[in-house]
């Protein structure tokens, strides 16, 4: 696919659901950058370590969730083009709170979906994550897929829809994975590996997925001359990562070995650390009732974060770069000397 780096952004208006975070608060600067006439962000959050940057951007933060329609049609009447990137359950504690999980992840796709069928919206991004935690994601994703080429009972306009899967998420700011593991090593709780040094994952720096975010709404234009109606990406999923698969504890040396924290020399097969995870599980299982209301630690290893870390899973971007004409801007050794620079300097500052 060849397009102007800004084909289908300039002029247009994008809303972008859970926006607040980390990839949604890059999109959107990236999406002003490239011309956007208005970016709107729905959010449960009222504030971010991004939300005031944003604002004097000019992007429109509204509040709300996304399991209330009423809030889904408020912030998506007379988008051009949604990017769907709340999800709930990612990690954590989070992962066990199961109704609120499907609430957010299902439900409130369903009603997405329901807000762009009703305003003739045309183009969805949606952004799935590949791993455990994924069960309600995967049939969110099952119903965005489903939906393209639905047209709008008001309008007549079809909705395109496709799916960005992206690998584990790092760079400068990033709150879920890195950060996690430093608090870990400087408290003493990171005694072992997990699983053979053989084992790879993918990951993906911020800068690649905001690329191919964009890259997928280009690919879901259907007015493009010389390029046929149907658009190329429209009912489409694709892998999003670096391209570089490694062992997570590999990924990771660099940033604990500047922080000068050290390395677990021990292995834990597979099978132990799934038995540990489910003892976390079944505790915090327990404490679910008061989960919200009392200050609980993140447990320490989770089934779901066995997987993650223990077992090779990783993908090949080449369908992504045929299509759209993804290919990582950021290598991971650039992407991780970033990483490492941020945190650093956050270290220094809490010690």
């Amino acid at each position: 696919m060849h397009l102007s780096e800004n084909e289908g952004i300039e002029g247009n208006t994008f809303v972008v659901t859970g926006g607040l975070g980390f990839v949604g608060s890059a999109l959107c600067l990236e999406l002003l950058r490239r011309g956007a006439r208005q970016v709107r962000i729905l959010d449960f959050r009222t504030t971010s370590p991004w939300s005031e940057h944003l604002k004097t951007k000019g992007v429109h933060c509204i509040q709300g969730d996304v399991i209330r329609k009423k809030d889904v049609e408020r912030a998506l009447r007379g988008a051009d083009c949604v990017f769907h990137l709340a999800s709930y359950g990612m990690s954590g504690k989070e992962m066990l709170q199961f109704g609120r999980v499907d609430d957010v992840n299902i439900n409130g796709t369903c009603h997405v979906l329901e807000a762009c069928h009703e305003f003739g919206i045309k183009r969805l991004v949606y952004d799935d994550h590949v791993d455990p935690y994924g069960r309600s994601k995967s049939i969110a994703e099952q119903l965005v897929l489903k939906s393209n080429g639905r047209p709008s009972k008001k309008s007549g306009k079809c909705l395109y829809t496709c799916a960005v899967r992206p690998a584990a998420i790092y760079g400068p700011g990033e709150e879920r994975h890195l950060p996690r593991i430093v608090s870990l090593a400087k408290l003493g709780l990171l005694p072992f590996r997990i699983g053979e040094a053989s084992v790879k994952t993918d990951w993906v720096y911020m800068d690649n997925l905001v690329l191919a975010l964009i890259l997928a709404s280009m690919g879901l234009l259907d007015d493009i001359p010389g390029k046929g109606k149907y658009p190329i990406a429209a009912g489409q999923p694709y892998f999003i990562s670096d391209g570089s698969p490694v062992n997570t504890f590999e990924f990771i040396k660099p940033l604990l070995r500047s922080l000068e924290y050290d390395l677990p020399s021990t292995s834990l097969a597979v099978s132990h650390a799934l038995l540990l995870g489910r003892i976390f599980s079944a505790v915090y299982t327990m404490l679910y009732p008061w989960l919200n209301r009392w200050w609980l630690p993140q447990p320490l290893i989770l089934p779901a974060e066995v997987y993650k870390v223990g077992v090779t899973h990783y993908f090949s971007f080449l369908k992504a770069k045929e299509e759209l004409g993804y290919v990582p801007m950021v290598s991971p050794r650039e992407g991780m000397a970033a990483t490492i620079s941020v945190l650093a300097g956050k270290e220094k500052t809490n010690s």
